[in-house]
């Protein structure tokens, strides 16, 4: 039957008779399925190799499975492991029929396990493995309890034991254990993620405590747990961290790596004592995020040009400013991603490392063995690279060595805490490095803040008033027909009004004048006006941009480029 589902492929002209004989050979040398070796090698699309399988075995074949339309009390006593360990999914019931969707019709062993569970027959149609697996997270995630209603459970008796740790990541929908406190921590996690929380804040009062989630960089409280709550579930959160839970009087660090619906997550806690307890905050990061492009951030128009000609160059420091949370890191990211190729060395320096980059060499600052940025600047000069990325430039010796690299033929990028772009170069000055090795070595700053970007699904256009014009400094004319969008709020939204944020930059390109400019220790606000007089746009003239095209609103511009003055 093995050869048979190959020969229908090469009769069907999906397969060529060569690489059929290939997958055979392969096929005894690992003992597995022909259509997984076909697969596996790409010899054949998922499409093609199921239908093709469906049709000689006899079953339907799905391409899309509705998995908002399942009923949920079908996978209620369904552990999802055992679901995405035999690929199978239980999606409707019919003349007391169970109908599942399966990868593999013909794991009878699984399908008997099954219909014993359900106590009903099941009828296997089929789909292929890689959207049954995205059902499956979607239909568990959609069971998952909510914070909400996994606080419901607490008790008294919930302040018992309940530590438990894992080396190994585990997958939260896979969670068996029925300690409420646990059920919360979790839940919350989980509620976390689904909705894109950047961040978790438990903040404790007096009688109460509060749980917030920072979602499109806004605070919003989700849920106030009772008082007497407060120390279990911070000592959960530092058990999963590692954390010694009997030290309450000091800040601690730590981090948690887990898994929710397959996606890895890493989390940075940090806690620290206040008046009534101790105050957690999480930062979430999701590995399994696709690196965002340099168009995807914002990027538009000259800047864009400007920036894929710079990150181009074979020497030079490009600084990225702005506050905590800027999104500083994700650009220099989207720059790396976009030079990235076999002929060149790129290595970096970060605390932490965010995001893995294939073919990138990745240091992790590490302060309890010295290993920062400085350090491991000097050790990343030893192993020949082309393009370096510090995290950050934090004092002196690191700013000095990032010059001395760029001067000796390296294109180094890093990172800054400026308001503005011209604010990165006199913040160098203050730091004590000389002039004309900053006139030298720098080609770019650029500044940066996130603006929330309206919902699709919701925003609603209006004329705007003389007033907001004023305030953004444009004439009526270069409003288009529709006028300007603002916020409404939906379901898709949580009711905010915006979904995800873009980025407003501001790029100073370092010329002649601007070099005479540094060498004349001039202030930022000389420095600004000069690179403006000549065309550079400011924070305030792209947020002005992205409110014309309907990105973002009058509110949110005027909200992050407040101390755009000029």
């Amino acid at each position: 039957m093995k050869d048979f589902i190959g020969q229908r492929l090469v009769a069907e002209g999906m397969l060529d008779p060569s690489d059929l004989e290939r997958a055979l050979e392969l096929q005894k040398e690992q003992g597995v399925r022909l259509g997984k070796v076909l697969l596996n090698e790409g010899l054949v699309s998922g499409e093609n190799l199921y239908r093709q399988l469906a049709r000689q075995l006899g079953v339907e074949y799905l391409d899309k499975i509705p998995h908002k339309e399942v009923e949920l009390n079908l996978i209620k006593d369904l552990p999802i492991q055992f679901a995405k360990r035999n690929h199978l999914l239980p999606i409707e019931e019919k003349d007391d029929v169970i109908v599942v969707v399966c990868a593999d019709p013909l794991n009878f062993y699984a399908l008997d396990d099954l219909r014993q569970l359900l106590g009903k027959e099941v009828l296997p149609v089929l789909a292929a493995e890689d959207i049954l697996l995205e059902a499956i997270n979607e239909v568990y995630d959609r069971a998952s309890e909510s914070a909400e209603r996994a606080m419901d459970g607490l008790s008294e008796d919930s302040l018992g034991s309940f530590a438990q740790e894992f080396e190994e990541p585990q997958d939260l929908l896979d969670a068996s254990d029925e300690a409420p406190i646990i059920r919360l921590v979790n839940s919350l996690l989980f509620q976390a993620i689904k909705e894109r929380a950047s961040d978790i804040h438990i903040e404790p009062f007096e009688k109460e405590v509060s749980v917030r989630f920072r979602i499109d960089g806004i605070l919003r409280e989700i849920i106030r747990p009772p008082k007497r709550f407060q120390n279990s579930i911070t000592s959960r959160v530092k058990v999963m961290a590692g954390l010694n839970i009997a030290e309450k009087r000091l800040p601690q660090d730590g981090r948690i790596r887990i898994k929710i619906a397959a996606r890895d997550i890493d989390i940075r806690l940090s806690t620290i004592p206040v008046a009534h307890g101790e105050r957690v905050v999480m930062r979430l990061l999701d590995k399994t995020s696709v690196i965002l492009s340099l168009e995807d951030l914002g990027l538009e128009g000259g800047v864009l040009e400007k920036m894929n000609r710079l990150i181009r160059r074979t020497n030079g420091i490009m600084l990225v400013t702005g506050p905590t949370g800027s999104g500083k890191t994700t650009t220099l990211y989207a720059a790396l991603t976009r030079i990235n190729r076999p002929d060149l060395n790129i290595i970096t320096v970060e605390d932490p490392v965010e995001y893995q980059i294939m073919g990138i060499g990745q240091i992790q600052v590490n302060s309890k063995i010295n290993l920062t940025f400085a350090n491991g600047l000097r050790s990343i000069l030893r192993q020949d690279p082309d393009v370096i990325m510090v995290g950050e430039i934090r004092d002196v010796e690191t700013a000095d060595i990032a010059i001395q690299a760029s001067l000796t033929g390296h294109l180094v990028f890093s990172t800054l805490h400026t308001n503005d772009a011209a604010g990165a170069l006199t913040r160098l000055l203050d730091m004590g490095v000389e002039p004309f090795l900053v006139a030298s070595s720098l080609v770019a700053t650029i500044a940066q803040r996130l603006a929330r970007v309206l919902c699709r699904n919701c925003r609603e256009a209006y004329q705007p008033s003389d007033a907001e014009l004023d305030e953004l400094g444009i004439a009526r004319d270069k409003v288009r027909p529709e006028g300007f969008y603002k916020s409404v709020g939906c379901d898709s939204c949580l009711g905010t009004g915006y979904m995800g944020r873009a980025g407003l930059f501001e790029m100073l390109v370092v010329d002649d004048e601007v070099r005479e400019l540094i060498v004349q220790r001039a202030d930022s606000v000389r420095i600004k006006k000069s690179a403006m007089s000549r065309g550079m746009r400011n924070l305030r003239d792209d947020g002005v941009l992205k409110v014309i095209d309907g990105t973002t609103s009058v509110a949110e511009v005027l909200a992050v480029t407040q101390e755009d003055a000029l």
